[in-house]
């Protein structure tokens, strides 16, 4: 009896601690908007991982972005986008050469962009979400807890055209579900 009685001891304690770990958002907003980008992220990279590395230079026009580069241009806009817009921060453009990096690579920088903007998800406060910015593009003033749909607008924007080059190249995209 007293063996059980310490095994669920053990594992209250261990329920404990790893449920301290699960760090919630600070606000109302970014509680409800988390699983939203949360889904938009495992969405992307599922596309990522579906199209075969051969491929990832692929694009379909001249004009266009190799799908390689519109998964570079996601991983490395989604944190500048959001230091930029969502922390108020000055930040200068510099992007890699996605024709430089295996799949592999892009998919961490991927992971890394999305963990990044995760982490800004649970840390900001209230009073920075109802600061105002100018968007770069359009000139259109809005809140920084506005710019958040900006910045997953984005990857989205170019999420779907590298969904497209799948299916151009024969290839069954990953099902979209919400």
């Amino acid at each position: 009896m007293r063996k059980a009685v310490n095994v669920i001891y053990a594992l209250l304690f261990t329920t404990v601690l790893l449920g301290q770990d699960e760090k919630e958002p600070l606000t109302p907003f970014t509680r409800m908007y988390l699983p939203v980008w949360q889904t938009a992220t495992e969405h992307c990279l599922e596309v990522a991982r579906a199209m075969p590395e051969e491929l990832y230079n692929y694009k379909p026009t001249e004009v266009s972005m190799t799908f390689g580069e519109q998964m570079v241009h996601i991983a490395y806009t989604v944190e500048l986008l959001t230091k930029r817009y969502v922390q108020g921060m000055e930040v200068v453009p510099d992007a890699p050469e996605a024709s430089e990096l295996s799949k592999t690579e892009i998919l961490s920088m991927l992971e890394n962009g999305f963990e990044y903007v995760t982490e800004v998800i649970h840390s900001i406060e209230q009073p920075q979400l109802d600061e105002t910015c100018v968007m770069y593009h359009s000139g259109n003033t809005v809140s920084r807890a506005f710019a958040l749909f900006y910045v997953q607008d984005h990857m989205n924007n170019h999420r779907s055209k590298a969904n497209l080059y799948i299916r151009i190249n024969g290839i069954q995209p990953p099902g979209y579900t919400w």
